[in-house]
């Protein structure tokens, strides 16, 4: 009977570095692509392990006007979409670089866009957004991709902007606390 006892201990520890040797390679984030080679520059899904940081940015609009002499609220100051866009990127990398972050850290975006109201179709400009979006996701530098959502709006919070963006990013929990420092 003491012999019976003494056998399930060494497997269990076994079993134990094991699932740990298994935990560990799973600790990165997975991006799985689009279906059938398709390249469009997004992730079909993304897997995020236990114990990754998620964090969660607010929506960001443009950054700065793109033409300060033209009347505030217009599409004319803010800039059309691919302006808008590439101003809005600029702005979510300014302060995911203060809060330690990168591109490379987002997991899922969501897009909001609202009709160019010169636009003859009433439709968003998702080709003028598309232009701005890949010079920061799915580049040679950061090759990274979200998974991602697009939507067209009525309209955002400030007249005469045209994009929104929402971004949510995992990042390897810092091991003291589990928690990012935010600066």
């Amino acid at each position: 009977m003491k012999h019976a006892l003494k056998r399930p201990l060494p497997l269990a520890i076994a079993s134990t570095l094991l699932l740990a040797n298994v935990a560990a390679q799973a600790g990165d984030v997975v991006r799985h692509p689009l279906a059938n080679g398709n390249p469009f520059p997004i992730a079909r899904a993304v897997t995020v392990p236990a114990g990754t940081e998620l964090i969660f940015h607010s929506g960001t609009t443009p950054g700065a006007p793109a033409d300060p002499s033209a009347a505030p609220g217009t599409v004319a100051y803010w800039g059309d979409t691919k302006t808008q866009a590439l101003s809005t990127f600029k702005a979510i990398q300014a302060s995911l670089t203060d809060l330690g972050l990168g591109f490379g850290d987002v997991v899922s975006m969501t897009v909001y866009l609202v009709a160019d109201p010169s636009s003859k179709d009433g439709r968003m400009d998702f080709a003028g957004f598309m232009e701005s979006y890949k010079l920061f996701f799915g580049t040679a530098e950061q090759p990274n991709l979200p998974s991602r959502s697009t939507v067209q709006v009525a309209g955002l919070a400030s007249p005469g902007v045209l994009v929104e963006v929402e971004v949510t990013l995992a990042h390897k929990a810092p091991a003291a606390h589990g928690t990012h420092k935010p600066k």
